[in-house]
């Protein structure tokens, strides 16, 4: 019997694992890119137990010689790209790195296989910051308006891999994810922010949490659903481009009052606004129109909004509470 391969660019993220896993399911042969380091970050993979069913293959993507390298050696169907310098405030400090990675290194995976096997069905993660503050509901035909270092390199990402579809004749797709969640997002982010906050509290170890805007407003989902329409857009007859959302929006102030209330605290008395942590150019709402998505793969979520905020609340206070099951090494990223 065939079995399919796929390459996992950026498999060491929050999304990474999931797919992995996923893809372990469907019965394919996974290899999951990760950027050399110092230390290696496998944390997220062992937290879902799927490290032992991939095989890792180092790369990066601003070397596009270890892209060529990579692609050679797992020989892949499928690749998802992944990869990115996910941080939006980050991309205003080191903007000219997260061109080089997020908008060029995609330009390098692309014609990576367009030199080796432009057959390779190939994913590339967009974002809905590509938006910007262009009025809600936002959907395939919504305009762009990036605002920030970030979703600007994004934006470039997203056309390259347009381009390459239509110059080349490439199966080449774009899911404009809006922000997805689980308990393996990185401590750098709002959500995690709050859900390992309110753990620690409810824990004793501190006292208050500081956030910035509390009204922004968010379409969060969960990973784990997510990646499903990942898969599922490299399974369609033609590529295409398709938004990936809950179509619900929620602020911050919502996500912290649903996170404190979880665990019987009222969020007013540990939550403090301070403003060092504004973005420049935040966005206000975001919320997406996944019609397509829903009609032409029959993607829709199964996690809703309550719920996701509950398994990363568990996940935090597991933690904790038994920690010996965790090594420090591991507690420092989670």
């Amino acid at each position: 019997m065939f079995q399919k391969r796929a390459l996992i660019i950026g498999v060491t993220g929050q999304d990474g694992p999931y797919l992995a896993k996923f893809l372990v399911s469907k019965g394919y042969k996974v290899f999951g890119g990760y950027r050399r380091s110092s230390t290696r970050n496998f944390w997220r993979l062992h937290c879902l137990d799927v490290k032992k069913d991939i095989e890792m293959v180092q790369l990066d993507l601003l070397d596009q010689t270890s892209l060529l390298a990579a692609i050679k050696y797992s020989q892949p169907d499928e690749i998802y790209n992944l990869g990115a310098q996910s941080f939006v405030g980050v991309s205003f400090e080191e903007a000219v790195a997260t061109g080089e990675i997020v908008g060029l290194g995609v330009t390098r995976v692309l014609d990576s296989i367009r030199i080796l096997n432009p057959k390779i069905k190939f994913y590339q993660a967009s974002t809905s910051e590509l938006y910007g503050n262009v009025p809600p509901p936002q959907n395939e035909d919504t305009p762009f308006n990036p605002n920030s270092p970030y979703s600007s390199a994004k934006l470039y990402a997203h056309w390259v891999t347009k381009s390459y579809r239509t110059g080349y004749n490439m199966f080449a797709c774009t899911g404009i994810l809006f922000n997805h969640e689980s308990p393996l997002r990185g401590i750098e982010f709002i959500t995690k922010k709050i859900t390992d906050g309110v753990a620690r509290i409810k824990m004793g170890y501190i006292d208050k949490i500081y956030l910035g805007n509390l009204e922004a407003k968010r379409d969060w989902g969960f990973a784990g659903d997510y990646v499903e329409a990942m898969w599922m857009m490299l399974q369609q007859k033609k590529s295409d481009d398709y938004v990936v959302a809950t179509g619900e929006s929620h602020s911050v102030r919502e996500f912290c009052e649903e996170a404190f209330s979880y665990v019987g605290l009222d969020y007013k008395k540990y939550v403090e606004v301070d403003k060092k942590f504004f973005r420049p150019n935040d966005i206000n709402c975001l919320l997406g129109d996944a019609s397509k998505a829903r009609k032409i793969l029959g993607w829709k979520p199964k996690v809703g909004f309550k719920e996701l905020v509950r398994m990363m609340i568990d996940f935090d206070l597991d933690k904790y509470q038994n920690s010996a099951k965790y090594t420090k090494e591991f507690l420092k990223h989670i």
